[in-house]
């Protein structure tokens, strides 16, 4: 074989992320939907009513063989994308000026794509890696279905995921909180939760012992002065010749 023949069979080989999703789209064809990324990894979207589905499939499919969930992680999508203060100009006053708290804002987003539940799954004996998203259709009572009973290691993940987001998983075994208190009230991950808290904690003398009461902290966030431009790093200005002006003024010399 010829030295051009050996370079072009070279460039024509397909990467391993390549043969991957090669795999993927002739396992499930219209069932998996790409997520484009910058950090040249798969990601992919699957409906709610398919996951469990596709989720035994990609363990069980010889090509694939996803035998391990590394990582179960919930995301709120509900202020994804907007910013509570100016990152491209500076603020007007700085860190005077607070953020307004409880007061209702459109959120932009359609029904059934605040909540989502993300899967991290490595096949050991492939050496690949996947990452799957699942979407809850119902965002006052987020529900997937629980994927235990194909991935053990996904019991304490969803407890988790439970815990912080309030996100239900139908069919899990023991559904409880796993990293707050028993009493704790809300899911301290969500992004409408308050920075303080609901209840605070302190030591009665007089009861001898540990008592809960509503948080005094006043729930106000300042606002960094942020500046994002700055005029002498314009190209335009970067090469520009220094005038007399500019000279008479840094001899202190009067201008005009």
């Amino acid at each position: 074989m010829s030295a051009d023949a050996g370079a072009t069979a070279a460039v024509a080989t397909p990467t391993r992320l390549e043969s991957l999703r090669a795999a993927i789209a002739q396992a499930l064809p219209n069932q998996l939907h790409e997520v484009g990324n910058h950090t040249g990894e798969l990601t992919y979207e699957v409906r709610a009513d398919e996951l469990l589905a596709v989720a035994r499939l990609l363990r069980d499919h010889a090509p694939l063989k996803f035998e391990m969930c590394m990582d179960v992680c919930g995301v709120d999508y509900l202020s994804h994308g907007r910013d509570e203060w100016n990152t491209h100009n500076a603020t007007s006053s700085g860190f005077s000026r607070g953020v307004a708290r409880g007061v209702p804002q459109a959120h932009g987003l359609a029904p059934g794509r605040r909540f989502a539940v993300v899967y991290h799954l490595q096949s050991i004996s492939l050496n690949q890696r996947l990452r799957l998203r699942v979407f809850c259709a119902d965002d006052a009572e987020p529900m997937v279905d629980s994927v235990t009973d194909i991935w053990a290691s996904a019991n304490w993940f969803e407890r988790e995921t439970f815990d912080l987001f309030g996100i239900l998983f139908k069919g899990h075994p023991d559904l409880r909180r796993l990293l707050t208190d028993y009493g704790f009230i809300g899911h301290p991950f969500r992004k409408d939760f308050p920075l303080s808290g609901n209840v605070e904690v302190r030591y009665d003398p007089e009861k001898a012992r540990v008592v809960y009461q509503p948080v005094s902290i006043d729930p106000r966030v300042l606002v960094p002065k942020v500046i994002r431009h700055d005029n002498r790093y314009d190209p335009q200005l970067t090469n520009a010749p220094v005038h007399a002006t500019s000279l008479a003024k840094a001899d202190g010399a009067p201008s005009g």
